[in-house]
């Protein structure tokens, strides 16, 4: 066990919080005093740590009821701007996911397998306080005899609307080149041939699992910023996978932990969940997550002093390798590379872009700390660690 010169609880953290007297620095700030001060004297002076991140998550969606319609029905196809969502629930309860595309999307007409409107862009539509077209369909029964409702809708008018996203904040992800003569569409975007771009998609050093690596304050029950507003993590997220062959401070050198959150959609706004079309791939959701980390010994001012110079992850060929289930590495790459616009493979120098935006994910961090130094946010005990997932 380890013998901590600094020690603090989350409850001590809290009344700091709730006197005025918390000290908070976005984990960009924390770098450089880390570097400066050293992990014990950081520790001292700093109570909590903001990460950020901004980022298409592919995994994400909401379970939405609609209210009951007279005569009752049990819906058993619903559709949301032409959305197709999952009907197989209760009478009214759906669940609309983010990639899922619009049946007669105008795009796909023209282009084969490209989408322009989907779930994530109905959950857009909705915190937008837009009207959303429903339609749903049932095959009627004794208790629920309506076959077909079809309205307007407003998520202010909705008895219950809830983001539920199964698998997002991946703890670092791959550097996707292609390698293949032919130009090809992915999640990652567009890749050209012959490793003539490269793509990755985490913000690096303030990325919310970076710098709590070993999950050690984050687990069911911890707060975090999510979609705007105040939101939870509910369990690992799918694809959770800690074993991971891992660097400095414990950073993974490959995708990680990912974790499953919630929160309430109507307290959410439309600047930190937007629909996104990626081009030759479909639809997603671009999420805001925040997650605040607690400085509670020596161990945790250090992990949140990581910076992007020493997160590495690994470069993966989307053209050949990816497609048939493998992901060999062609080389590690730091996030300082990436961000500096060019990265070298076997003496050729590759431009680099992200998926994800460091500038929002700066922004959540910043927005983090806002609410925690005027007590509007509170730290959570987390009641099952993550470590323990």
């Amino acid at each position: 066990m380890a013998h901590y010169k600094v020690k603090k609880t989350i409850d001590e953290i809290n009344r700091k919080i709730r006197d005025g007297k918390v000290v908070v620095v976005t984990a960009e700030e924390m770098v450089d005093i880390v570097r400066g001060s050293g992990p014990e004297k950081a520790a001292r002076e700093i109570d909590v740590v903001t990460t950020g991140t901004f980022s298409p998550m592919c995994s994400s969606g909401a379970f939405i009821n609609f209210g009951h319609t007279k005569p009752p029905i049990k819906a058993s196809q619903v559709f949301l701007n032409g959305v197709p969502a999952y009907a197989g629930l209760a009478a009214v309860d759906v669940f609309i996911g983010a990639t899922e595309p619009a049946i007669d999307d105008p795009l796909n007409k023209v282009h084969p397998g490209q989408f322009k409107y989907g779930g994530g862009h109905v959950i857009e539509d909705l915190i937008s306080g837009k009207r959303v077209e429903l339609i749903a369909r049932s095959y009627g029964t004794d208790c629920y005899p309506n076959r077909e409702i079809k309205k307007q809708i407003r998520l202010k008018d909705l008895p219950n609307a809830v983001l539920l996203n199964p698998r997002n904040a991946y703890q670092n992800y791959n550097c996707a080149i292609n390698l293949k003569d032919d130009i090809i569409y992915t999640y990652m975007g567009v890749l050209r041939p012959k490793a003539d771009n490269a793509n990755y998609a985490t913000a690096g050093q303030l990325s919310p699992l970076f710098n709590d690596p070993y999950y050690l304050t984050i687990g069911l029950g911890t707060r975090i910023f999510l979609g705007g507003a105040q939101g939870y993590v509910i369990w690992a997220g799918t694809q959770h996978n800690p074993s991971v062959n891992r660097g400095k401070n414990g950073v993974p050198l490959e995708p990680g932990a990912t974790l499953m959150v919630m929160g309430n959609l109507k307290e959410m706004n439309s600047h930190w969940l937007v629909g996104v079309s990626i081009l030759g791939y479909g639809c997603s959701l671009a999420v805001g997550i925040g997650v605040p980390i607690p400085i509670l010994n020596e161990d945790m001012a250090r992990y949140t002093g990581i910076s992007d110079e020493d997160i590495f992850t690994q470069i993966i060929d989307y053209g050949k390798d990816y497609p048939q289930g493998k992901a060999k590495s062609l080389g590690a790459v730091s996030y300082a590379e990436l961000k500096s616009g060019t990265i070298t493979l076997n003496g050729k120098t590759i431009q680099t872009s992200p998926v994800s935006s460091y500038v929002r994910a700066k922004e959540v961090a910043e927005i983090l700390k806002e609410w925690i130094e005027t007590g509007q946010f509170y730290l959570s005990q987390p009641q099952h660690p993550l470590k323990d997932i």
